[in-house]
């Protein structure tokens, strides 16, 4: 009974989260990258407050200490990881985009064994070189030869940046206070917000700011209450329910979702590439993970 309770609420999850690029794709023309982060984090704060107000007062004495760090963390994994999404989404599809998001756990992974030297297995090494061969081959539209001169999509440039961005916010998460989760996603939105501001002004400065029509705020709508708050929520009674090992192994469909939501929706082209890479970013993270897991039995 837990499990299939569990199994909806990651579905559910990873579902949300694999629609965040179609959204961003949704959003051209429609509401400007930078307003639209900062209208996302600044709203998703706003009812995250209202609920966990109690929380953050409780643990505001941790907070303060930390107040720093939050800011760095907020801003990372939050603020330039989702504009580095959406402004790449100007020029890059909604598909190639959820395929080189699939590199971010390999890239947790080299960074944990980098800094940390958390134990590795050869079968884990092997996964992470697939998996970013893999991610290679979406970035150069099936010519990995063509990274070699950067010849390279600027859309797929600043996703493979975002992705190395949210790897590093995933790594500095083992620093986090011991505080509760409301409190946690209240700052890190909060901080989020407040530096997102000045991008979003240098948008109206420079004249590139879109305001939302009716379109646009459809997706901010969506942008703050699925895949900031309900899959957060989500996730978090998930890893309650099963742990956080299993779990962690349904972040692998959001490239899927990712995919099937830009074929559906958006009726983008699905080559043959785009499977290649699929199926080696995939099966290089289930490699990785399968013998990681028999290494910790």
């Amino acid at each position: 009974m837990h499990n299939n309770k569990a199994y909806m609420l990651l579905g559910l999850t990873t579902l949300f989260w694999g629609g965040n690029a179609v959204a961003g794709k949704l959003a051209v023309g429609h509401v400007s990258p930078m307003l639209l982060t900062t209208l996302r984090w600044g709203l998703a704060m706003a009812i995250l407050l209202a609920i966990g107000w109690p929380r953050l007062r409780a643990d505001w004495s941790k907070v303060r200490r930390r107040l720093l760090y939050l800011t760095t963390l907020g801003a990372l994994g939050f603020t330039v990881f989702n504009m580095a999404l959406y402004t790449a989404l100007i020029y890059t599809s909604a598909i190639n985009a959820s395929i080189e998001q699939a590199g971010i756990p390999m890239l947790i992974f080299a960074g944990n064994f980098l800094l940390f030297r958390m134990r590795v297995a050869w079968a884990q090494i092997v996964g992470f070189i697939l998996s970013l061969a893999g991610v290679a081959v979406a970035a150069s539209h099936g010519d990995p030869v063509a990274l070699l001169h950067l010849d390279v999509n600027f859309g797929d440039l600043l996703m493979l940046i975002s992705a190395l961005v949210y790897a590093a916010y995933t790594v500095a998460l083992r620093f986090r206070p011991m505080i509760h989760w409301q409190s946690l996603m209240i700052m890190l939105t909060g901080t989020a917000f407040v530096t997102c501001i000045p991008f979003a002004l240098a948008e109206f400065w420079t004249a590139n700011a879109i305001v939302p029509d009716a379109q646009g705020w459809a997706i901010v709508t969506y942008t703050v209450l699925f895949p900031s708050i309900l899959a957060q929520i989500f996730y978090i009674r998930g890893v309650e329910l099963i742990g956080a090992n299993r779990a962690g192994l349904f972040i692998n469909l959001v490239p899927i979702f990712g995919t099937l939501l830009s074929i559906l929706l958006l009726g983008e082209d699905f080559y043959a590439y785009h499977a290649l890479a699929l199926i080696m970013v995939l099966g290089g993270i289930w490699l990785a993970e399968h013998s990681g897991r028999k290494m910790d039995v």
